[in-house]
């Protein structure tokens, strides 16, 4: 089977529909999602009503249970805390009680899906280095697990020692564990402003990271209109 890994799609619907379209072109099997539909851009509502009619998978992110809760945003970066509130008005109580009530884990096909970290996804770490992956790896009962929350695609392995870097596409050894950012469709963060996914061929067994172009100017122009921050609309371009 092959399937679509999404993540952080964050309310960027311009970057989403082209995703879908490249992954109809792909012959997937099925489309997971790591969280994080919600926050940051300007259509959260319309991203989450695909994800939800499509019935895609989901595991829960930090912007997701932010979003869907009236808590307050303490110590919050202000950008991310204007996108927050102005996203908990964008979404009703169904769209907000969906969110809640998505698990912070899941198994899909013989893959695990989480957000941030295994050994506490809760609580929203980050993953950048090997040391922060190899805290997770002694709660991976899959040989792959995928993750999100940092925006920046890098694959992690174990087998006596855990190694990390980037990647295209690569072999999955049965020897060993991998751990495995998808990067972001919404939001990219590694300096290249293309969505990102992967695409997971378990009959191969190749992990694929995808790039896309999409219309930039058109994600930063609704995000303008919408009055959330500039800074929001302007990161897109330089993808951090």
């Amino acid at each position: 089977m092959k399937y679509a890994i999404i993540a952080d799609i964050h309310g960027n619907l311009d970057a989403f529909e082209v995703a879908l379209q490249d992954i109809k072109s792909q012959s997937i099997s099925q489309i997971v999602c790591l969280g994080d539909v919600v926050g940051y851009n300007a259509r959260p509502k319309e991203c989450l009503r695909i994800v939800r009619e499509m019935g895609i998978p989901c595991v829960k992110g930090n912007h997701d249970e932010y979003c869907s809760s009236s808590d307050h945003l303490e110590g919050f970066n202000p950008h991310a805390a204007d996108a927050v509130h102005w996203t908990r008005n964008q979404l009703d109580d169904d769209d907000k009680k969906w969110l809640r009530d998505l698990k912070h884990t899941r198994i899909a096909g013989n893959f695990t899906l989480v957000h941030a970290t295994l050994d506490a996804p809760e609580r929203w770490g980050y993953v950048f280095d090997k040391l922060a992956a190899a805290a997770s790896f002694p709660y991976q009962t899959t040989q792959v697990c995928f993750f999100g929350h940092t925006h920046v695609p890098v694959a992690f392995m174990r087998d006596t020692v855990v190694r990390g870097g980037t990647y295209s596409k690569f072999k999955v050894d049965p020897a060993k564990k991998y751990f495995v950012n998808v990067g972001a469709i919404g939001q990219p963060r590694d300096n290249n402003p293309k969505a990102a996914y992967v695409v997971y061929d378990t009959d191969a067994s190749t992990i694929e990271l995808r790039r896309l172009d999409y219309d930039i100017p058109a994600a930063q122009a609704k995000i303008r209109e919408a009055g959330l921050p500039e800074r929001l609309a302007e990161r897109l371009a330089y993808g951090r």
